[in-house]
């Protein structure tokens, strides 16, 4: 899976970007995307306007690590992994039985960003199993993006040539548009376009950037990491109504 939003949805990490990286372009002329097609002959890829670009394919999968696709209302969502208590949030989100893993996490944003009932940390905490998510809804501009606390499935993120925001899950993808700044999506963490990169493993404490070294001695990207000694200010999170002040408070 793919996907690449504009800097002005989702400005990429600072800590990301590497001297002399090698980056491009990643959504000029599709770059990016015709280069995951390339790789990926039967992809399908969703042009998201101003906003970027999704793209995803159902071959070379792991059966225990599927990748699934959905859009309900405007919300699209890549999904890839098994979650473990899949009933259990069919039933707090109130689902039909037929509903699987990529529509229990667009209705899990969707109730978060209307009703808020919870914070986010315990959304995405909530959720168990292996997994990798990027979901973005048109309405209010907004990305939302997770992985599970052990890094099982496979997923990347980096920063291209101009500051927007690549996620996949092969790394030799980002890297043809985020030369060297790039680096795993870090574990037990979310990211949102206005709130930026949190844990919610551990959603008191900040998160710093450690530089990422590769094997040949070059920087490439920043792994980051809870900062034990550092506390985030606590403060209530408050109910929201709409779209527009859901993407003001995350």
């Amino acid at each position: 899976m793919l996907a690449v939003f504009d800097k002005s949805v989702a400005k990429s990490p600072e800590a990301l970007q590497s001297p002399q990286s090698g980056s491009a372009s990643a959504l000029k002329d599709g770059f990016l995307a015709r280069q995951f097609a390339s790789v990926h002959p039967s992809s399908v890829t969703v042009n998201l306007g101003s906003s970027g670009v999704i793209a995803y394919s159902l071959d070379k999968q792991n059966p225990l690590l599927p990748r699934l696709f959905a859009v309900v209302d405007d919300i699209f969502c890549l999904f890839q992994g098994h979650i473990e208590n899949v009933a259990l949030l069919k039933q707090q989100y109130g689902l039909n039985k037929t509903a699987n893993e990529v529509i229990i996490v667009i209705e899990a944003f969707r109730t978060l960003r209307d009703r808020g009932p919870y914070p986010a940390d315990q959304v995405v905490r909530d959720i168990q199993g292996k997994f990798a998510f990027v979901l973005f809804d048109s309405a209010s501009k907004a990305a939302f993006v997770a992985a599970d606390t052990d890094g099982n499935v496979p997923f990347f993120w980096g920063t291209d040539s101009e500051g927007h925001l690549v996620l996949a899950d092969d790394s030799e993808v980002v890297k043809k548009g985020c030369g060297n700044s790039f680096a795993p999506f870090p574990k037990g963490c979310f990211f949102t376009s206005s709130g930026g990169l949190r844990s919610y493993e551990h959603p008191h404490n900040e998160l710093k950037a450690v530089p990422r070294v590769d094997s040949s001695g070059e920087m490439c990207g920043a792994n980051f990491k809870v900062d034990a000694e550092t506390k985030k200010e606590s403060s209530g999170i408050p109910r929201v109504g709409s779209a527009a002040n859901w993407s003001t408070n995350y």
